[in-house]
């Protein structure tokens, strides 16, 4: 969901040519200055990767999908809380929904993206000065879009509309997985406390009043990447002085500590130690030298991931939850994990499968490759954090209040409504994403350049 990965939510690598900052930037230095800040470092790394921006752009599909039948058709989405529906919801969601709007996948994608893209300019340009840029520039480059999302929903939900319609649709649709009780911020000062939470809290990240006051409730996303972030950039530093063997082998350990301890950073180090083979072991050379090995690895990742989840979407429910008992509660009780809220964002060993036979794949293939850097999946992927911020918020003001007026008292003509509101929220948030990714996002960027060069004075 971000430029990275929400959705990004991340800095992308540079495709340009140029060698030297832009006008604007470098003005703002003099010229000895100008010559020590970060230039654009360009390799056929940077070309060759562009593909994650591409990835980036197929997940926003997915995650505008999930938003859309979590809101308007639960009991099609996998996971849904209240599975009861019509026969065919159900079919979607024992089929499609695990590969095409699988919330909990969607989300972990992003989070494992995130580390995977915001290291490589790190990794291409080990310098001082590339580390501290990225440090400095990332809350910036986050918090502006964010910000502007939340304010806009303390304008929808607490200025304007407020949210007695959508306790009227959840009451007439009897829809479990519609959050009705929008957490409603009286007044400025509240909203701008949930703006400061969103890049503050440690644990319980869906538990933040920003969190509840987003439509879907998945502003903690943003969370989860930028304390990732943090994980990585500590992390990174180690790789340009280190012996490989020992980075792989510590790597290994680092995941399977933080899987026991049922850690984010299970994902992103596995994102980080990911982007190290491509960029300085040559992993796809090893995959392409040997095929039948990759294609083994990467296929059993994959199958297995996928048939644990069919399995708890269609046969066994009741364990869906079980493996996230045997977790250490180190945010808790210290002991096991004996008190696991299904309702709150789940690290889960079939999407970490699933997620790591995929990138096996992707690593390894030059025609995965190609397929990701497709034009139109890189143009959604660089707005990929415009669409994220803005999908929820659409689906819960233009789409509710068209299927409302259109069925009125009666569910006879649900189908119906549901179908043109998707058709009315795609467009718009499409149109609505390119005015944000323009006016907000865009200039985020900048803005943290600006204030990281003016750092260097």
């Amino acid at each position: 969901m971000d430029r990275e990965a929400v959705m990004e939510a991340s800095d992308e690598p540079k495709n340009s040519g140029r060698k030297q900052l832009p006008q604007w930037l470098s003005s703002a230095l003099p010229g000895s200055k100008a010559e020590q800040s970060p230039k654009a470092h360009l390799s056929a790394h940077d070309d060759a990767q562009t593909y994650l921006t591409g990835v980036r752009g197929c997940l926003a599909i997915m995650s505008f999908l999930w938003v859309f039948m979590d809101t308007f058709l639960p009991a099609a989405a996998e996971g849904a809380a209240d599975p009861d529906g019509p026969a065919d919801y159900a079919g979607l969601r024992r089929s499609l929904s695990v590969f095409f709007w699988n919330g909990s996948l969607i989300y972990s994608s992003i989070i494992f993206l995130s580390a995977r893209t915001i290291c490589l300019p790190f990794l291409l340009n080990p310098t001082k000065l590339t580390l501290a840029s990225a440090v400095v520039r990332r809350g910036l480059r986050l918090w502006f879009p964010t910000a502007v999302a939340l304010i806009i929903c303390y304008a929808i939900f607490t200025k304007t509309l407020t949210t007695e319609y959508l306790a009227d649709f959840d009451a007439q649709t009897a829809n479990t997985t519609l959050t009705a009780d929008l957490w409603i911020m009286p007044n400025s000062l509240s909203n701008f406390n949930s703006i400061f939470e969103v890049f503050w809290v440690a644990n319980s990240l869906s538990a933040q009043s920003g969190n509840w006051a987003f439509p879907t409730q998945t502003l903690w996303v943003i969370t989860a990447v930028f304390q990732q972030s943090y994980t990585a950039y500590t992390t990174m530093v180690i790789i340009p002085y280190t012996r490989k063997t020992w980075r792989l082998y510590g790597a290994f350990v680092f995941i399977i500590t933080a899987w026991w301890v049922y850690s984010w950073a299970w994902f992103t180090i596995s994102g980080l130690l990911l982007a190290d083979l491509v960029v300085n072991m040559d992993l796809k050379g090893f995959c392409q030298t040997h095929r039948l090995y990759t294609l083994a690895v990467a296929s059993f990742c994959m199958l297995v991931g996928y048939a644990m989840q069919f399995t708890w979407v269609a046969a066994r429910p009741d364990l869906q939850n079980a493996e996230l008992k045997y977790h250490t509660g180190l945010y808790s009780t210290g002991g096991l994990q004996t008190f696991v809220d299904p309702t709150t964002p789940q690290l889960r060993a079939d999407d970490y499968l699933v997620i790591v036979g995929f990138y096996i794949f992707l690593e390894s293939s030059e025609v995965l490759q190609k397929i990701f850097r497709n034009k139109a999946f890189v143009f959604l992927g660089n707005r990929s954090y415009s669409y994220f911020l803005l999908q929820s918020i659409i689906a819960y003001t233009l789409g509710i209040k068209t299927v409302s007026k259109m069925i009125g008292d009666s569910m006879d003509g649900y189908s119906k409504a549901v179908g043109i509101a998707f058709i009315a929220c795609l467009l718009v948030t499409i149109a609505a994403g390119e005015v944000f990714y323009w006016l907000i996002d865009k200039p985020s960027q900048k803005l943290a350049r600006m204030v990281f060069t003016w750092m260097l004075e």
